[in-house]
């Protein structure tokens, strides 16, 4: 079976109520690829249904109406190894859609015939996506806040972990941006981010949704004293909790063990030595 690439991966468009839109998306097979890649290309609805953000590409909402939009051009067909197609597609917005966000999934897979060789169906179906997000023209709410913005004090084991929860009670998704520095508490020096990391990040944040964002400091020595900085640029909520700066201690639990052994072999020497000390005075 082909493999194949499906660029972009998500596209944010703005609609206007009864106006089309024409868009595109490229779908590429390799040139290392041993076959032709036959194609498929289907709209599913796209939603989230939990503050991990867990895909939900089956369930539809309000949110999903642009599925029935949508109408693709060449939604089937082939493609040689070393070669890309543009599958075309069109948006008829309604005179009377909704404001507000809008969004689909637009699912590029396999097009493999059922075989039915000694009886035996077969079926090898591999799937990639493009995620639409839309917003359309009209009385949009912005309306969300941010709830947690957490830096850990104290990691004895793996990577420190960043997190940040935000809450979308808008009509239209949201982007939430957060700045990370990490500095050494004692020198200053930059530990993140280095010469080729980006410290800015974003993510989407759905309309009627909570979204839970984590990031690994896996740039962070392992043990360490350092001050860590997050910043949030949201549309809302407690101006304290954009902006949070902490000091993080990493200390792995085999060196806390090791300490622990050290300090306790130093005060049984110390002990041992009294006890000696005392030996000696009733002697004399």
């Amino acid at each position: 079976m082909a493999t194949f690439s499906v660029m972009p991966m998500s596209k944010e468009i703005e609609l206007k109520p009864g106006e089309v839109y024409n868009g595109s998306i490229t779908v590429s097979v390799p040139a290392d690829s041993s076959e032709n890649f036959d194609y498929q290309v289907v709209v599913s609805p796209y939603s989230v249904v939990d503050e991990y953000y867990t895909a939900d590409f089956v369930s539809e909402s309000d949110w999903s109406k642009i599925v029935g939009w949508i109408e693709i051009t060449d939604s089937t067909g082939t493609i040689e190894p070393n070669g890309q197609k543009e599958i075309k597609y069109k948006i008829t917005v309604p005179a009377d859609a909704p404001a507000g966000g809008q969004y689909a999934m637009l699912s590029v897979r396999s097009n493999t015939k059922d075989s039915s060789e000694e009886g035996v169906a077969v079926n090898n179906v591999f799937e990639m996506a493009s995620i639409i997000y839309a917003k359309v023209a009209g009385e949009t709410v912005h309306e969300g806040e941010v709830l947690t913005n957490s830096i850990p004090g104290f990691v004895t084991n793996g990577s420190p972990e960043v997190s940040v929860m935000i809450t979308n009670t808008g009509n239209v998704h949201e982007a939430a941006y957060v700045t990370l520095t990490v500095k050494n508490a004692f020198t200053g020096q930059s530990v993140f981010p280095l010469e080729d990391d980006a410290n800015v990040f974003s993510e989407i944040v759905m309309p009627d949704s909570t979204r839970y964002i984590t990031r690994k400091l896996d740039a962070v020595p392992m043990l360490g004293v350092f001050e860590v900085t997050q910043d949030i640029s949201y549309i809302g909520g407690d101006a304290e909790l954009m902006h949070n700066v902490k000091t993080m201690i990493v200390c792995p639990l085999w060196f806390l063990l090791l300490l622990m052994l050290t300090v306790g072999a130093f005060i049984g020497a110390i002990f041992a030595l009294i006890q000696k000390h005392r030996k000696n005075r009733k002697v004399f």
